[in-house]
């Protein structure tokens, strides 16, 4: 069924009719580690290893879906297209701030952050960049005038944490200190603007419903030329199917200059998938995911924190009561992690919360 946003459909009805989209054979609660793919991304990427296997594809053809995928990226988090770059994983992206950070500069991060945010900056620690970490809540107030950039997702993989973004954004506003946000664990969930950070960077395998191989990266024209392009290649060109060889260096004048080149029936399936997500809208993907996992934790007693991913500790009966019950979820840090999206309903809550009452605890 196609989701329809005219303004007869209120956001409790395009939710539902989305879910007819999705098929799983399980409860699942783990987008936080692997969206479903609705109906219409299947389809895509159908079509798309069908025309592969019959040698009707051509490779610019795929410049169609990568572009469409820009620019509803762009529409989804607010931004003008010509902010976003295209790559296949978020690292790489966060690899190119860090090694355009010059000797001495400090970089401030929160204890216990995805690896990806934390690694490119610590592989530069013989080179002069030191990283420092804080507990996430006292972000805000770790920055001072010697820090050069704060790194830190804005909903900890971990256990669904919402980091303070108002806080942190004033406190660099006084101090002139850069951001770099990682939206992996909001973006499709949580409003978040793009425009308020130095630089974002997002996965697109998680809420965002697509084949891994997909990833963003937001950087708006005043922090630019402050980043080195260390994978400039050919689909970075301005123009880039006239950049396939030899010099001079000629990159696109936005942020189509960082682009990486992509991983293209990846790009199929993310661009059906963006095209969904605007349909059901932001603001219904978020009121409905925490409703959720609101839910949930008032079924089980657990304290809800505002976030769509809910992490408790169990006893050791979980492991099996999950199987049993055809309960998908993932362990994090130690910890039972669900998250609830937009394949999911009460009744999926309802199960859940029926068979884990009583074996999970803050």
């Amino acid at each position: 069924m196609t989701v329809r946003t005219e303004a007869s459909l209120d956001p409790a009805t395009r939710v539902a009719a989305a879910r007819e989209e999705f098929a799983p054979d399980v409860v699942y609660l783990n987008s936080a580690s692997l969206g479903l793919p609705p109906r219409r991304t299947l389809a895509a990427l159908e079509r798309t290893l069908d025309e592969w296997r019959r040698g009707t594809v051509e490779a610019p053809g795929f410049d169609t879906v990568v572009e469409a995928s820009r620019r509803d990226y762009a529409r989804l988090v607010g931004v003008d297209p010509s902010w976003v770059a295209v790559g296949s994983q978020v690292s790489a992206f966060v690899g190119m701030v860090a090694a355009s950070l010059p000797a001495g500069s400090e970089v401030l991060t929160s204890t216990g952050d995805f690896t990806s945010v934390v690694f490119p900056f610590l592989a530069r620690s013989g080179q002069g960049v030191q990283v420092r970490e804080v507990p996430l809540e006292g972000l805000p107030d770790a920055v001072t005038a010697a820090t050069s950039l704060v790194a830190v997702s804005a909903v900890q993989s971990a256990d669904g944490r919402i980091a303070d973004l108002d806080a942190l954004v004033e406190a660099c506003e006084t101090t002139g200190t850069r951001t770099l946000v990682d939206t992996t664990q909001a973006v499709g969930w949580l409003p978040v603007d793009p425009r308020r950070f130095s630089y974002t960077v997002d996965a697109g395998y998680k809420w965002l419903l697509a084949p891994r191989g997909t990833a963003f990266f937001t950087v708006g024209p005043a922090h630019r030329d402050a980043l080195h392009p260390v994978h400039a290649n050919w689909y970075a060109g301005e123009d880039r199917w006239a950049s396939l060889y030899g010099s001079p260096l000629r990159l696109a004048e936005d942020a189509r200059r960082f682009d990486l080149s992509p991983a293209w029936q990846a790009w199929v399936g993310q661009a059906a998938s963006l095209e969904f997500l605007l349909e059901v809208g932001t603001e219904a993907l978020h009121s409905h995911a925490t409703a959720l996992a609101h839910r949930f934790c008032d079924a089980v007693g657990l304290p809800w924190h505002g976030s769509a991913i809910v992490s408790a500790a169990t006893d050791d009966a979980v492991p099996e009561l999950l199987r049993r019950a055809a309960i998908a979820a993932a362990t994090r840090a130690g910890r039972l992690r669900l998250s609830f999206h937009v394949c999911n309903g009460e009744d999926d809550v309802d199960r859940a919360a029926q068979v884990l009452r009583g074996h999970v605890h803050a």
